[in-house]
């Protein structure tokens, strides 16, 4: 089967730093689905594994997350889906990558696919859906009230693939604030159209600009990325006894600046049920399954940004070197061979 993947940790302006090769087909045993690719998204993950997850000397690693596609073969042990059924999913952070035309994934990660969306549309979404609602509804319990603070939440980062979606999630909770931090005009009006209700300038103080909206102390902020340059901020202008959620891998954080407040931190990694096999890893799967659901209905849509084409090593480093710029919005999709 075609795929792209890697053999060393290389710059994304080296042709070698992602190749075309050709590997064997997989097959599907236990609770794994085999998944015919039919498009795939790009993430920081990836380009983070690319720069630090070389495979042993001679081997080839294959990256990738996202995916869209449709089953093919089903485990002995499946009980979820079938031959035919069309799938979406982020896949497990240890396990061969979906730059593939074959991909192996437990079915208890992997939602059906919305029926509205094309597979690339589909394909942008399941890791920020997963991160964004385990972030807001897992970590930060958004539903649940802040004792005299402002029903708010302050999403830093916003207009990339998690903050996108993290809006559109906010937006279904009721009474529910955005505040969404972008820096550029493009990604001021992506996360406007994505419903933000205040869109302030992360790279100027962030404290400042929220006390200025007038509406309180926020009792939530969700941070995507450079948390390390605004917790000074975070700490400053979080409610008391607010929550305060993280993805990105800052530099070291002095978390005592929280304890005047009693503010909690919650790391999230959508991989973690997937990485230790939790005994709620099942949940993913409904999880996705209602994704889909709210997709069908309107009430949440595809970050589809940029569409670079079909899946091959060239196009893929197009989508590396996008994302390591700092200056995509929304989702780079890829989609067939």
């Amino acid at each position: 089967m075609k795929a792209v993947g890697f053999q060393a940790s290389l710059p994304i302006a080296d042709p070698s730093a992602l190749l075309d090769i050709e590997l064997p087909r997989p097959q599907a045993a236990g609770r794994d689905l085999l998944v015919r690719i039919a498009a795939v998204s790009v993430n920081p993950i990836d380009t983070k594994m690319r720069v630090r997850g070389a495979p042993p000397e001679g081997e080839f690693r294959v990256l990738g997350w996202d995916a869209a596609g449709v089953v093919e073969e089903v485990g002995p042990d499946c009980t979820l889906f079938r031959p035919g059924d069309a799938v979406f999913y982020a896949g497990a952070l240890p396990r061969p990558g979906t730059n593939a035309e074959y991909h192996l994934v437990d079915e208890r990660v992997v939602g059906r696919k919305p029926t509205s969306l094309t597979y690339a549309q589909a394909a942008a979404m399941p890791l920020t859906s997963i991160t964004a609602w385990e972030a807001l509804f897992d970590r930060l319990q958004v539903r649940e009230p802040v004792p005299g603070a402002a029903s708010a939440i302050v999403i830093i980062g916003s207009a990339g693939g998690v903050g996108s979606m993290a809006i559109q999630l906010a937006k279904l909770v009721g009474g529910l604030t955005v505040i969404a931090t972008a820096s550029r005009p493009e990604t001021r009006d992506w996360v406007s159209d994505l419903g933000a209700d205040h869109v302030i300038d992360h790279r100027q103080p962030i404290a400042a600009q929220v006390a200025e909206l007038g509406i309180g102390a926020p009792s939530f902020v969700f941070s995507t990325t450079h948390s390390d340059q605004h917790f000074d901020d975070i700490a400053e202008l979080i409610a008391p006894q607010g929550r305060f959620a993280l993805i990105d891998d800052p530099e070291p954080i002095d978390v005592r600046k929280l304890k005047r407040k009693s503010v909690s931190l919650h790391w999230e990694l959508m991989f973690t049920r997937s990485l230790f096999g939790t005994p709620d890893i099942i949940e993913q799967h409904r999880l996705l399954c209602e994704v889909a659901r709210l997709v069908d209905e309107g009430l949440l849509r595809s970050t589809v940004a940029e569409h670079f084409g079909t899946i091959n090593s060239d196009n893929l480093r197009r989508a590396h070197a996008l994302l390591e710029s700092g200056a995509a919005r929304g989702k780079i999709v890829l989609e067939g061979f």
